[in-house]
């Protein structure tokens, strides 16, 4: 079951709520799959951002198990640990474990974040490998309890350059790369994918409109907001 709600703020919030996590991945799954075929269709080519942690990984195996043109897709990254390539917690690493290799997508067309340069260099990188492209076709993110979303936290700059060096991140590691705010906005289309009760406390500050990272990703269309119910707090039931 889907609640479709609309806060009109500054950024235009489309809120949908899942009565499971099964049914919320496979959602999400299928706009994913939509996205592209649109994209493709119109442009020739898919544009797709993705989020890292544990929330999206059910999502990525959906889209593994499920056909479609994968020569056109091209995959870019939100934010990555600066860690080893290979190593167990990097973002990419998840994904391609999950997901891209388990199918075709050309190897050139999956660009991940060269974090294990260190991140004032990979930052600098990132922003070369982004900079023909003006705009993302989707931009898949998450939350963290903190309101944190890619490697923007709190209380730090979200913004200042499209490819961001974060040094003190308050989760290990601390040395990240994450595109920023501003960045991530420059997308038709911004999917949240949230799950759990650990994120009911975000959820609701959020809904306030508090000043989380979250709420400063505000492409022109808005972003939607996919939760499980047990994410949902109850204040706002």
């Amino acid at each position: 079951m889907a609640e479709p709600g609309i806060d009109a703020v500054q950024q235009i919030r489309r809120w949908h709520i899942y009565a499971s996590t099964d049914e919320l991945e496979n959602y999400a799954a299928g706009a994913v799959r939509r996205a592209a075929k649109q994209a493709i269709e119109a442009y020739g080519g898919f544009n797709l951002v993705l989020a890292g942690g544990n929330t999206p990984r059910g999502v990525y195996a959906r889209l593994a198990a499920a056909p479609s043109d994968w020569g056109h897709w091209h995959i870019y990254f939100g934010d990555e640990r600066c860690r080893p390539q290979g190593d167990a917690a990097r973002n990419d690493r998840m994904a391609r474990e999950a997901w891209l290799g388990r199918v075709p997508i050309p190897p050139a067309q999956i660009r991940s974040i060269p974090a294990e340069m260190g991140a004032v260099e990979a930052a600098r990188r990132y922003a070369q490998i982004l900079a023909p492209l003006e705009q993302f076709d989707l931009v898949l993110l998450g939350i963290g309890a903190d309101g944190h979303t890619a490697s923007l936290f709190p209380g730090r700059s979200l913004d200042g350059a499209e490819v961001l060096a974060v040094l003190d991140a308050p989760k290990p590691p601390p040395e990240r790369v994450s595109l920023s705010a501003a960045r991530l906005s420059r997308a038709r289309q911004v999917m949240f994918v949230v799950s759990g009760e650990a994120k009911r406390g975000a959820i609701a500050a959020w809904r306030r409109g508090d000043s989380i990272p979250a709420a400063a990703v505000a492409p022109p269309a808005g972003v939607d907001i996919l939760l499980d119910v047990s994410a949902w707090p109850e204040c706002c039931v």
